[in-house]
């Protein structure tokens, strides 16, 4: 297995999120770290702080430089696909080729009924998602891109440079859906990220996301599967093994430990031992 953490930028403050992602840097253990994309806090206080994702993201990248970096995920909704499309490239060039592209449909009607961002239903959501993920990889990987579609129209589109990974960044989809979600994955996504829930909902969600991928005639191996694992405040690094181990039963590929605010380094070291002893840490790592 592999691992990854999460800090979600609410609730916090950015020097206390850059140390503790200085602090990764220097510790193999954790191949990638992750934020997020809302503007208002979630499951919490909504009125609280809330650092937006991919300007956090872009610092961070440049105060580390072994980490892979990625939102997770970018609510396709709140910029156009195009735009996106021409800050990955940016951060991918950056970073000197170290971004993971998280993309989901978006979800969250409070913020996006009070920037008077349209959301729109179920069906418009996933339609829109759809016709994003294909114009997105146009324009990371094509010299120009013409797409006529319902909800984005593009001619003879550019985006340059594009950056040093061919023929696009990783791209990862998060969420548990069994009809949209897992579809659109198998045929756009190199990485799926299951939101949360049991070993016994993974497994569900991971043979359809397989039924899929034999659906478009792909090889559900070429998709990276993760999970959001959490720490608790307690800090009980033993349950969060325990919780891999089950997803690893599984499947899993990739864990992404979900750290507790406040954000403190000093929980990365313990982590990672504790990950090292296990014997669950991928034999290349």
């Amino acid at each position: 297995m592999r691992f990854a953490f999460k800090t979600s930028p609410q609730n916090t403050t950015w020097s206390d999120m850059l140390a503790v992602w200085k602090a990764a840097d220097d510790i193999d253990v954790f191949e990638s770290g992750w934020t997020f994309d809302h503007f208002y806090p979630i499951f919490s206080d909504s009125t609280g702080p809330c650092l937006e994702g991919w300007v956090t993201l872009t610092a961070l990248a440049q105060a580390t430089t072994r980490l892979r970096v990625g939102v997770l995920v970018t609510g396709i909704h709140y910029r156009h696909p195009a735009v996106l499309a021409n800050m990955a490239s940016a951060l991918d060039i950056v970073s000197d080729g170290r971004l993971e592209l998280g993309i989901g449909a978006g979800w969250n009607e409070e913020e996006s009924g009070a920037y008077g961002i349209e959301l729109g239903s179920i069906k418009e959501r996933f339609d829109r998602f759809e016709e994003a993920c294909q114009v997105l990889k146009g324009l990371l990987s094509q010299e120009t891109t013409t797409f006529d579609g319902h909800y984005y129209q593009l001619k003879d589109a550019r985006n340059e440079p594009k950056g040093p990974q061919q023929p696009h960044p990783p791209i990862c989809i998060g969420g548990n859906g069994e009809k949209r979600t897992l579809r659109i994955t198998a045929q756009y996504a190199d990485h799926w990220n299951f939101v949360g829930g049991t070993p016994e909902e993974f497994a569900r969600k991971r043979d359809v996301l397989a039924r899929h991928c034999a659906d478009v005639g792909r090889d559900p191996k070429e998709i990276l599967l993760s999970a959001h694992v959490r720490l608790g405040e307690d800090r009980n690094y033993r349950r969060v093994i325990e919780d891999c181990i089950a997803l690893g039963a599984e499947g899993l590929d990739l864990a992404i430990v979900y750290l507790p605010p406040p954000y403190d380094p000093a929980v990365l070291e313990p982590l990672a031992e504790t990950i090292r002893d296990s014997g669950l840490l991928s034999k290349d790592r």
